[in-house]
């Protein structure tokens, strides 16, 4: 761990401002905020930047939930970021992804159609920061112009994350493993 999460005592007014109306109450406290954002808060100012984006992706997607977890879970593998793989899992299947589902995301080998295009776009965008017109096509016959461009900055949001995650050392919540 490079980055332990910011210790209680140091919780201080900049912490709770850059926190406050983003996250629900419960999150915005050292016993609640689990130990990504309790590492993420000692760099105020970014953890209110970045949480706005993060609110957005996770929450206020045009993304279908369900969608949305299959690429996360298929960044966070192709990353090897153990925390985002840990919490999503259990986010993922409160969205209705089934286990099958979440194996495919590992193995990158589904058997629904569309969760294939999501898994191709997502690893050419890991891979090219790019997406080939057969991809955006495809894409495109299953999500609006929107939803497209939510898929595109939450494999990118969620692959900065990641690498924010793997590069601090979060470590996945003892009760989580």
């Amino acid at each position: 761990m490079r980055l332990p999460p910011l210790p209680a005592d140091q919780w201080d007014e900049q912490v709770q401002r850059a926190l406050s109306g983003l996250l629900p109450r419960d999150r915005q406290n050292p016993e609640g905020a689990g130990n990504a954002l309790a590492t993420l808060v000692r760099h105020p100012d970014l953890t209110k930047a970045y949480l706005s984006l993060g609110v957005h992706l996770l929450f206020r997607s045009t993304l279908p939930a369900r969608v949305r977890e299959l690429a996360i879970l298929r960044v966070a593998h192709r990353r090897g970021c153990a925390y985002e793989w840990a919490h999503h899992v259990k986010v993922a299947g409160e969205s209705g992804v089934t286990a099958a589902d979440i194996a495919a995301a590992r193995g990158g080998i589904p058997t629904d159609e569309f969760d294939r295009v999501v898994f191709d776009a997502t690893d050419e965008l890991d891979t090219t920061s790019n997406l080939s017109d057969s991809t955006w096509a495809a894409l495109g016959a299953h999500l609006d112009e929107r939803q497209c461009m939510d898929l595109v900055f939450t494999v990118g949001g969620y692959g900065m994350l990641a690498m924010a995650f793997n590069t601090f050392g979060v470590e996945v919540e003892r009760t989580e493993r």
